[in-house]
């Protein structure tokens, strides 16, 4: 069974946790055949889309591998973790226990801590129940993004355990969620000051085809200029 064939990917251009699963895949090598839900146009809350995720959010995985569960899995870090262990070259997660938890913990404070914040869920309660007009969400957005990748800098910055990426020189799931942070910013073209470490490990990032390739206006559905 080809890796197209085994792995199902439920995703939508822009959003950040669809992103860090395709650099994931493309680290490894490996294409898993897409489904678009589009986010916009309410699929993901239609009956068949909640009968794969209930939560009603993307990504999911259906993994089609002889003697797999087919129940979908969820949850971007989840799925980056299964994605590691089931093809585990090159690793997501350095060798020792301390950098696999000080890579874990950077992964949550972008992908559990600052995304979660700035959602399309999050946009419509404060825009319909919440009394945000689009000045007020956009400066929310501002806010978090802010919050969270200067938070980041401080944490990076002077870090021996820092080097060309988060930890050391090779990419981790660290670095897949720092640049799920940066690409979905852009696409809001929103910008954030003091944060030379964030963006020199984003350019290095970027350097790569398997970040390079997950690109959200390199997708299907993305606006075209």
């Amino acid at each position: 069974m080809t890796d197209t064939a085994r792995f199902e990917l439920f995703s939508y251009w822009r959003t950040s946790a669809t992103y860090r699963v395709r650099v994931a895949f493309n680290l490894k090598g490996i294409q898993p055949q897409e489904h678009n839900v589009d986010l916009d146009a309410g699929e993901q809350r239609g009956a068949a889309f909640l009968k794969i995720n209930p939560m009603g959010a993307i990504p999911a995985l259906v993994d089609h591998a002889p003697g797999a569960s087919t129940t979908p899995l969820t949850q971007s870090l989840a799925i980056l973790e299964f994605i590691d262990e089931i093809h585990p070259a090159p690793p997501l997660l350095p060798a020792d226990p301390h950098g696999r938890a000080r890579v874990r913990s950077i992964a949550a404070m972008l992908a559990a801590d600052t995304h979660p914040l700035v959602t399309p869920r999050v946009r419509k309660v404060l825009t319909t129940s919440g009394g945000f007009d689009d000045a007020a969400w956009r400066a929310w957005q501002i806010h978090w993004f802010t919050t969270g990748l200067q938070a980041l800098e401080q944490r990076l910055a002077g870090d021996p355990q820092t080097g060309t990426f988060c930890h050391g020189d090779t990419p981790t799931l660290a670095d897949i969620c720092l640049a799920s942070i940066i690409v979905v910013m852009r696409v809001f073209k929103i910008e954030v000051a003091g944060i030379p470490t964030v963006l020199r490990i984003m350019a290095a990032c970027e350097a790569l085809d398997a970040f390079a390739k997950a690109d959200p206006m390199r997708q299907v559905g993305a606006p075209r200029a």
